[in-house]
């Protein structure tokens, strides 16, 4: 039988990924979940068919037997209609950052609003699969990443874990996204004009995204400089990570690093020492692909990570983390 999976949130940019990947997944059904009318829906090609929709409520997801729901939702509507969905019997994972962080203090200093489910903080399981698969397997509720931490947890977690990397000397990450990263929402920052032949940084020693990436990674705020930019393109992250190396490590000593620790891993493409991957290389790919270079006699090392936004960042890795779920292969849909 085919697992029963709804989407809320279908007409933002995660959540249409969302529809595309599991309306050809083998083992999959999806169903649309209506909360809130849409001003301006897009239309459709004539005869073109899409997933049956429900109310957004738990009666009516008891009531379908929907096993598993994804929220690709702000955080605040997430944080609404998480608790509903977990009480009617189907398990969440959910694209926003309501359930990242492990304290109701940290998303109050993160988010800028009190958290209103804070029991479901120390449920939810945090889903970058690379590293927290088993935790996910068993999960009820699942909180999906980051993009930006996904790129930058990817690149830094097997380098500190390994000791390869002088802390003492500061890490600087330099993150680059298309505008798609911001949501469908229409605001001035993202709209054209502020954007085509454009380029900027926001939330600059304040983004969000900064205590996914201490979390995960194991190292310090004062350690870590993130700063996030606009690119004038539609989708894409690409982050160039700048540090210092301890004990002589040389570009074979960083590659070794990571060929060991994702040797089986599907979604993660390493480069050849010197090379990096653009931004073109995992467009429309649920892969993490990862580059450096190091300048031994200096100990200055350069690693460039870069994913597709929405999907190894948002939609992808939901349907990474729903095939752990479910018990499918990891893989399915996605490749």
């Amino acid at each position: 039988m085919r697992a029963r999976a709804g989407i809320l949130g279908y007409r933002g940019y995660s959540g249409a990924e969302l529809v595309r990947l599991l309306s050809r997944h083998p083992h999959v059904e999806p169903w649309l979940l209506v909360h809130r009318a849409d001003p301006a829906p897009r239309p459709k090609p004539r005869g073109a068919t899409e997933p049956p929709s429900i109310p957004a409520t738990g009666e009516a997801v008891r009531s379908e037997k929907l096993d598993l729901v994804f929220l690709a939702t702000p955080a605040e509507v997430s944080l609404e209609l998480a608790p509903a969905m977990l009480r009617a019997g189907a398990r969440v994972i959910d694209l926003s950052g309501a359930f990242r962080l492990r304290t109701p203090e940290s998303y109050l200093r993160w988010y800028g609003e009190p958290h209103t489910a804070p029991e479901l903080l120390a449920e939810a399981a945090y889903g970058l699969p690379e590293f927290c698969r088993e935790a996910v397997r068993n999960a009820r509720l699942v909180a999906n990443p980051g993009c930006y931490p996904t790129a930058a947890n990817l690149a830094l977690r097997p380098l500190i874990e390994a000791g390869v990397v002088d802390r003492t000397a500061g890490i600087v990450c330099d993150a680059k996204s298309g505008v798609s990263g911001a949501g469908r929402k229409p605001s001035l920052t993202t709209s054209f004009c502020e954007v085509t032949e454009n380029f900027s940084a926001y939330a600059i020693l304040g983004h969000r995204h900064v205590p996914e990436i201490l979390m995960v990674s194991g190292i310090e705020e004062p350690e870590l400089s993130f700063t996030a930019q606009l690119l004038p393109l539609d989708r894409g992250i690409l982050e160039t990570i700048y540090f210092r190396t301890r004990d002589g490590a040389d570009g074979a000593t960083l590659l070794a690093v990571y060929e060991q620790r994702y040797r089986t891993e599907p979604f993660v493409r390493l480069y050849e020492d010197g090379q990096v991957p653009d931004l073109r290389a995992v467009a429309r790919t649920n892969f993490c692909d990862i580059g450096l270079k190091v300048d031994p006699a200096t100990r200055r090392a350069v690693v460039v990570s870069a994913i597709d936004n929405l999907l190894k960042g948002a939609a992808g890795q939901a349907v990474q983390n729903m095939n752990l779920m479910l018990g499918l292969e990891e893989t399915e849909g996605l490749l």
